[in-house]
């Protein structure tokens, strides 16, 4: 999640006072715009209640679809386009004119999430605000306070805001731990909370390859959590993850075991218990790819070292890492020779402006991309 701060820098022809009188008649809106933000897997009658509310208020809506391009999980298994599919699918046509769909990446940065939604939404007012006054358009948030996720509504007090209540309950999670479990007996007894387009479409999906991947995922990370249910209090994991860089290349591995199996990912893992992190790291990375650098060539190359700890990152559980980005000479013999060892099938040099975030394991694309920013400056 990020954000931009309220005072709408940049997007000042969002600004507006907080409070606006609502009104559901059609040619005298409340709001010009209205926009929802949500992950949306699997899209259920819970979130077609509100979106049905925000149409009978504003003239048009924004959906913008958090954790969209990025690698399928059993916690996000639907692509953005899959998503926005199914959302779509469950308006007539008439409404689905008033509506626009868009991609909301994970930043695990408040400010940054906060700038993509106003961007995202900007470019929509641009597109179809246009008074002969030239009058500021009338923007609202609209969404239900469910729980600790839900606190973005409070990020932008520029726009005006609509609390929705639940609707019968329904909450996705039940929805995707049954569906992974049997996705036959899940569908019947959610029937009524989904869709008819959405039930359809994830009857079709639980066919496929991907989902009985996923189905195997939810499983092995189910076990691994009653591993721990027993202990006294909920556990933290430290792991440590390298970042090394060399001639606009970064060193990746595909992940032989669940969770990610077959996804790319940095070397590392999990700190032992008489291990500096730091120490941690060199091992992990010598041991997944086999490189044949020497551990103070390899130390000697850090750059830049971030601790990434949003509570979500993985799921595991609540795991913290710190990565360490390493800059490697390049010299006349090329690229040091890898090859997957311990718990990587493969290693690899990538061309860093080749990776792909829906082929990338939890958080490791935004891992990249943060150190070697941090690097630059």
């Amino acid at each position: 999640m990020t954000s931009t701060t309220g005072t709408g820098r940049g997007f000042g022809t969002l600004s507006l006072s907080k409070t606006v009188p609502a009104s559901g008649a059609q040619g005298a809106w409340a709001y010009d715009f209205m926009v929802f933000v949500g992950r949306f897997r699997p899209f259920h009658l819970g979130h077609l209640t509100v979106m049905q509310r925000a149409l009978s208020l504003g003239r048009y809506l924004v959906v913008l679809v958090g954790s969209s391009r990025q690698a399928r999980s059993h916690r996000n298994p639907f692509r953005f386009e899959e998503v926005r599919s199914c959302i779509l699918g469950a308006f007539s046509p008439d409404e689905r004119e008033r509506i626009t769909v868009l991609p909301l990446i994970d930043r695990y940065n408040d400010l940054e999430w906060i700038r993509d939604v106003q961007a995202a939404v900007h470019g929509v007012v641009v597109q179809h605000h246009r008074p002969a006054d030239g009058s500021a358009p009338v923007v609202g948030l609209i969404g239900h306070s469910k729980d600790h996720s839900s606190y973005y509504l409070r990020m932008f007090p520029q726009w005006g805001a609509v609390e929705c209540e639940n609707c019968q309950g329904i909450s996705a999670t039940p929805i995707r731990d049954a569906y992974f479990a049997d996705a036959a007996a899940a569908l019947e007894t959610w029937k009524d909370a989904l869709p008819a387009n959405v039930a359809a479409f994830m009857a079709e999906f639980a066919l496929t390859r991907e989902y009985r991947r996923l189905a195997e995922e939810n499983a092995y990370i189910a076990k691994y959590k009653a591993g721990w249910a027993d202990a006294p209090y909920p556990p933290t994991f430290l792991t440590a993850d390298a970042v090394v860089i060399l001639s606009g290349h970064v060193l990746l591995v595909e992940r032989r075991g669940l969770p990610g199996r077959g996804l790319l990912a940095l070397p590392g893992g999990f700190v032992g218990q008489h291990e500096r992190i730091k120490d941690a790291m060199i091992r992990e990375l010598r041991e997944e790819t086999r490189l044949k650098v020497p551990a103070g060539f390899l130390e000697g190359g850090i750059r830049a070292s971030q601790i990434f700890d949003h509570p979500y990152r993985s799921s595991r559980g609540r795991t913290v890492t710190q990565a360490f980005l390493i800059q490697l000479k390049a010299t006349e013999d090329g690229f040091p020779k890898v090859r997957g060892g311990d718990d990587a099938k493969s290693a690899r040099w990538m061309p860093i402006a080749e990776i792909n975030p829906e082929q990338m394991f939890e958080d490791h694309f935004h891992i990249i991309q943060t150190l070697i920013a941090q690097s630059s400056t």
